[in-house]
């Protein structure tokens, strides 16, 4: 049976909560019969974030997908390309980026098929796009982490990350009307996600 590293990032900011988390718990409520699942929290830091994912990715996965929120966002982004860049702050600036890796490629692509993901969640009646740049913060850290671990490790695993929008109990909360997603709802599109990379 094929294997599954499935992440989800703890709170930061001003988040009490994180999406990914929120749903990685409705995840374990009802799992798929495939593939056989390992789950993790990583803290919200670089240097933490790398070696938790070194660590795990030795274990040998089959596929790491990996989970975190975007507040704003109207439904499920599947995130293909992680770039060599990072930031210590959850907006993108260009001039206060640096490298992840100094002698790493500038990006790595998914290998994943994006695509007909998208095209299966929205057959669900699950809103989903396919997503070009995955920020420079921790999720976009974690995506060209994993991918480099791969590539130096010459490893077959095969990696994605997935933002995912608010909970509603988190929208709630919010000073201002944002929108969000039920994290039944993006706990369903994880195990339709996974389901079908453990088809092949």
């Amino acid at each position: 049976m094929s294997r599954a590293l499935v992440t989800a990032f703890e709170p930061y900011d001003v988040w009490e909560e994180n999406a990914s988390w929120l749903t990685l718990v409705e995840l374990t409520k009802d799992l798929p019969e495939r593939p056989h699942l390992t789950t993790r929290r990583y803290p919200v830091d670089y240097t933490k974030l790398r070696e938790c994912l070194s660590k795990d990715l030795a274990m040998g996965f089959d596929f790491v997908l990996h989970l975190g929120q975007a507040p704003g966002s109207c439904g499920i982004r599947l995130e293909t390309v992680g770039l060599n860049q990072a930031s210590h702050t959850t907006t993108s600036n260009s001039d206060k980026c640096v490298r992840l890796i100094d002698d790493g490629p500038m990006a790595y692509q998914s290998r994943v098929p994006a695509t007909a993901l998208r095209d299966e969640l929205r057959a669900a009646g699950i809103p989903a796009e396919v997503s070009t740049h995955a920020g420079t913060y921790l999720c976009n850290a974690a995506l060209y982490l994993a991918h480099h671990a791969i590539a130096s490790g010459s490893l077959t695993t095969k990696a994605l990350f997935v933002h995912l929008p608010l909970d509603v109990s988190q929208a709630a909360k919010h000073e201002k009307e944002i929108a969000s997603l039920p994290a039944s709802v993006s706990a369903e599109a994880v195990r339709i996600i996974l389901s079908r990379l453990a088809e092949g």
